[in-house]
C-alpha cells in the first residue's frame, strides 16, 4: 500500500460498485486505496491511515461463509464508515441482529431523521432525503454502544453511531448518482471525521503516474497498444512524456473500426509520434478468425488473443521490449472478472482483461486500471492533448465484431460503418454528440420485409443506442426528439444498402449493458 500519510483505506467486500467510493473520495482531492477482505485479514498493523470505508457485498450475514474481519483489533481508534453489507457486518461484530428480510429494498427509498450525526450534516432536507437502496438482509437490532440516525419505511436503523468508538453505518449506498446529497455523506466522513486534507489533485495524479511508469519501466521498452481512442491515446501521450524513445506505439487496424477511422488515426499519430508510431493492417486475419463465431464471448476471447499474438510477433523486431500498455478503465475490469479477489459478478470479457490469453510474454502496464474516462480524459487536458480526441466517444477494443451480432463478415461490417457513420453525423450536425456519452448502431442478425419503390424488400435492422452516462458503470438511454429520431432513421434506410429498419433502444444500464455483446 501506499504511504501516503493522508489516506483513506476502502475495504472490498465484493461491490460492482466499490470504485465509485473510491472515485467519490479523489473527487474530493482527498488520496485512498481498495484492498479486499482477504488481503486486509493478513495485515498486522496499519500506518498512515486517516479512515476506514467499509463496502458493500453480495453476500449475506447469516450465511456462515460470508466474508468477516478476522483482525477487527486494526480498527480500533480510526474513523470508520460502513456502507451496506459493511452496515450489517458492524451491527453483528457488536452483537446486533441481521436477519434476511422478505421486505427488500431496491431502488429509491425516502429515508427520515431521527437523530443528528457529525455524518449526515447537511445530508438531510426538512428531515428527509432519498437514498439509492439495494440489500435482503436487514439490521433488525442495532450493536452495542450503537444509536439509530435515521430510518426508512422498511429499515429501522438505516444510519447508526458509535460516537465512542467513531463508528458510523448507512444502509443505502451514498456512492451512488441516486442518493440525493450522497457526496455530503463523504464530505463529512473524510473532513470533519477524519480530519484529512486536499492534496490529492489532478496534478498529483499525473506526477504520480508518471513516477510510477519510470520506476517499473526503467530502460526497458514499451510497446503501447494504440487504438486511436481516449483512453489509449492519452496512455500515449503519458508514456512519451515519461520514457520518451523507450515507448512503441503500435495501431493494428483490425478491419472492425469505424468508417475512415484508421485512416485519421494513422493521420494523427504518424504526426505526433513519428517513427515511434506503427501502422498494422491485420484486418483480413481478425476478420478470418472470427468467421462463423457467433457467440460473443468467443469473439472477445479470439479477439484478445489475435492482438496479443500480433504484438508478441512485432516485438521479436526489438530488444529488451518487455512491457505491453494498455488504456484498461475500471469498468472494463469489474464486467470481466472479480476486482481486488473479492466475488464480484463477471459480467462480458473486455478483449484488453478477460478477453487475454492467460500466458503472454508481456508484463501488463495498465496505469488506469482503477480509474474512469471522464479521469482520464482530465489528465490529456492537463496534457494539452487535442479535444477532437479526448471529446470522443468511447469505442469497444473488438470494434464493430461485438456490434454486428452473429457472425462476422466484410459485407456486414461494411453495413454497419455506414449506418453508424451516418448516425454519428446527424448527431453532431443538430449539435447532440457531446451531449451524449456514447452512441453507435448495431446489426442485428435478424432480417425484415420492406416495401421499397413498389418493390419489396427482406434485409437486416439496424438499432440505434445512444446513453448519458458519468462513468460507464451506470447509464440511460438519451431521450430524442422524436423528429430527430425519424429523420436519422430515414436517412440510414435510405442511403445504407442492406438495412431496410431501424429500431431504437431504450434499455438503461442496469439492467442492461451499454454494448448489445
Amino acid at each position: 500500500m501506499s504511504k501516503d500519510a493522508n489516506k483513506i483505506l476502502i475495504i472490498d467486500f465484493g461491490s460492482q460498485v466499490t470504485q465509485l467510493i473510491a472515485r467519490r473520495i479523489r473527487e474530493l482531492s482527498v488520496f485512498c486505496e481498495i484492498i479486499n477482505v482477504q488481503n486486509f485479514n493478513k495485515l498486522l498493523k496499519l500506518t498512515n491511515i486517516k479512515g476506514i470505508i467499509l463496502s458493500g457485498g453480495p453476500a449475506s450475514i447469516p450465511e456462515f461463509k460470508s466474508p468477516r474481519i478476522k483482525n477487527f483489533y486494526l480498527l480500533k481508534g480510526i474513523p470508520v464508515l460502513a456502507i451496506c453489507y459493511g452496515h450489517q457486518l458492524i451491527a453483528k461484530h457488536f452483537q446486533g441482529k441481521v436477519k434476511f428480510s422478505k421486505k427488500k429494498e431496491f431502488g429509491r427509498a425516502e429515508i427520515f431523521l431521527k437523530n443528528n450525526s457529525p455524518l449526515t450534516k447537511n445530508f438531510f432536507k426538512n428531515k428527509k432525503n432519498l437514498v439509492w437502496m439495494s440489500h435482503s438482509d436487514q439490521v433488525t437490532e442495532i450493536g452495542k454502544g450503537f444509536s439509530t440516525v435515521a430510518f426508512t419505511k422498511n429499515s429501522s436503523c438505516a444510519i447508526t453511531q458509535n460516537l465512542k468508538e467513531n463508528i458510523y453505518t448507512v444502509q443505502f449506498h451514498p456512492e451512488v448518482i441516486h442518493t440525493n446529497n450522497g457526496e455530503v455523506i463523504f464530505k463529512n466522513f473524510i473532513f470533519s471525521i477524519c480530519k484529512c486534507k486536499k492534496n490529492w489533485t489532478d496534478v498529483t495524479k499525473l506526477k504520480k503516474i508518471i513516477q510510477e511508469i519510470k520506476e517499473k519501466v526503467g530502460n526497458k521498452k514499451v510497446l503501447c497498444a494504440l487504438s486511436g481512442g481516449v483512453d489509449s491515446s492519452v496512455l500515449a501521450h503519458i508514456l512519451h512524456k515519461a520514457i520518451k524513445n523507450n515507448v512503441i506505439c503500435v495501431y493494428i487496424d483490425t478491419g472492425l473500426m469505424r468508417k475512415n477511422e484508421s485512416e485519421e488515426i494513422s493521420y494523427i499519430y504518424k504526426k505526433k509520434f513519428k517513427k515511434n508510431f506503427i501502422h498494422l493492417n491485420k484486418g483480413d486475419l481478425f476478420i478470418k478468425k472470427l468467421k462463423n463465431v457467433y457467440d460473443p464471448e468467443k469473439k472477445r476471447k479470439i479477439i484478445g488473443k489475435t492482438f496479443i499474438d500480433i504484438f508478441q510477433l512485432f516485438s521479436k523486431q526489438y530488444n529488451n521490449v518487455d512491457f505491453l500498455a494498455q488504456g484498461t478503465l475500471y469498468p472494463d475490469v469489474i464486467e470481466s472478472q472479480s476486482f481486488s479477489g473479492s466475488p464480484t459478478s463477471k459480467i462480458k470479457s473486455h478483449h484488453n482483461v478477460g478477453g487475454l490469453p492467460k500466458k503472454i510474454k508481456f508484463t501488463l502496464l495498465e496505469p488506469f486500471r482503477e480509474m474512469f474516462k471522464d479521469e482520464v480524459r482530465i489528465l490529456g487536458r492537463k496534457m494539452n492533448i487535442s479535444r477532437t480526441i479526448l471529446d470522443r466517444h468511447p469505442f469497444p477494443g473488438p470494434g464493430l465484431a461485438i456490434r454486428i451480432l452473429g457472425a462476422v463478415d466484410k459485407r456486414k461490417i461494411k453495413i454497419l460503418q455506414h449506418a453508424d457513420d451516418i448516425f454519428i453525423k446527424e448527431l453532431k450536425k443538430r449539435n447532440l454528440y457531446k451531449n451524449i456519452w456514447q452512441a453507435f448502431a448495431t446489426l442485428l442478425p435478424i432480417k425484415t420485409v420492406g416495401v421499397m419503390g413498389d418493390s419489396r424488400t427482406y434485409d437486416y435492422v439496424c438499432a440505434l443506442r445512444a446513453v448519458t452516462s458519468v462513468d460507464g458503470m451506470t447509464a440511460d438511454y438519451f431521450n430524442f426528439k422524436h423528429s430527430d429520431l425519424s429523420e436519422i432513421s430515414s436517412t440510414i434506410v435510405n442511403e445504407v444498402n442492406g438495412i431496410n429498419r431501424v429500431v431504437y433502444d431504450v434499455t438503461s444500464k442496469p439492467p442492461g449493458t451499454i454494448e448489445w455483446e
